[in-house]
């Protein structure tokens, strides 16, 4: 973040945008300053506050890899101005950047064991650096399992992206929908019912969850129902994120702090504060 004040944002330039779906964008952003940029290092979970100049700022989780490149990515959903605001722009347009915050998945710890992914809708997108990452150190991890599920075919974020995690060694990827179209012909069926239809093993296993709070509330019944410990799932709560720095009070739970002690948290660290989602 930077050094001489957290809420001054670096300025930086909108490279590319693309839809990924009907309401949701992917960009890419390089800081405009090189020096910044090779310093920018961030990991699977951290998020980013992105500025629409005139019009307000917003948290986003970081949807890239640093060690890949130094352009940074998100997945921008329309849900109000300054998502509307960053969806018009053009490439080329000005925008700014603060961060990174928060802390992030301990894939270090992680290492050695089975993975199980459940993202639900636009919850994706701090999934997708976590099986990225896993995939370009693949030796190191067991068994990647991917339960991807939308409400549509068309709301299933990172669509490009399925075959590479498909074909992956030792990955499996599960597409769910709620209602399919008429080119749909993969599974109708909410992301807990798929979990519970799959019945991943706790052996050995981390489960990462992030979606709807409905379907982080009945994913996490069904984990426990097949013996995952809380402290084997994880989850990240970035949809609370305000400030980036826990001052403003908006994001606390408890007595945590989610842009201080997360977005990302084991059960076992916030299961008497569940109710509040």
């Amino acid at each position: 973040m930077n050094a001489e004040n957290p809420f001054i944002p670096y300025l930086a330039t909108l490279l590319s945008t693309a839809d990924l779906t009907p309401d949701t964008k992917f960009l890419t952003v390089e800081l405009d300053d090189p020096d910044v940029r090779d310093r920018f290092d961030y990991k699977p979970g951290q998020f980013a506050i992105l500025s629409a100049f005139g019009l307000g700022e917003a948290p986003f989780c970081l949807v890239s890899v640093s060690y890949r490149g130094r352009q940074l990515e998100f997945a921008v959903r329309r849900i109000g101005t300054v998502t509307n605001a960053l969806h018009e722009l053009e490439p080329g347009a000005k925008v700014g950047v603060r961060g990174p915050f928060g802390n992030y998945f301990s894939l270090e710890q992680y290492k050695g064991s089975n993975i199980i992914i459940i993202g639900g809708g636009i919850g994706m997108a701090p999934l997708r650096p976590v099986i990225n990452f896993i995939l370009d150190h693949r030796a190191d991890y067991g068994d990647l399992l991917i339960i991807n599920g939308a409400r549509t075919p068309q709301d299933l974020v990172f669509a490009p992206e399925f075959a590479t995690w498909a074909q992956a060694p030792g990955s499996r990827l599960e597409l769910t929908v709620d209602r399919g179209d008429a080119d749909w012909t993969g599974r109708e069926a909410l992301v807990p019912d798929v979990v519970k239809e799959l019945k991943p093993s706790a052996e050995n296993a981390i489960a990462i969850t992030c979606g709807p709070p409905i379907m982080i509330r009945f994913t996490l019944i069904r984990l426990k129902e097949l013996g995952f410990t809380d402290s084997q799932i994880v989850t990240t709560l970035e949809m609370k994120m305000k400030c980036g720095l826990g001052k403003c009070a908006r994001c606390n739970v408890g007595d945590k702090y989610i842009c201080q002690d997360g977005p990302v948290f084991t059960l076992e660290q916030i299961s008497k504060f569940m109710e509040q989602f």
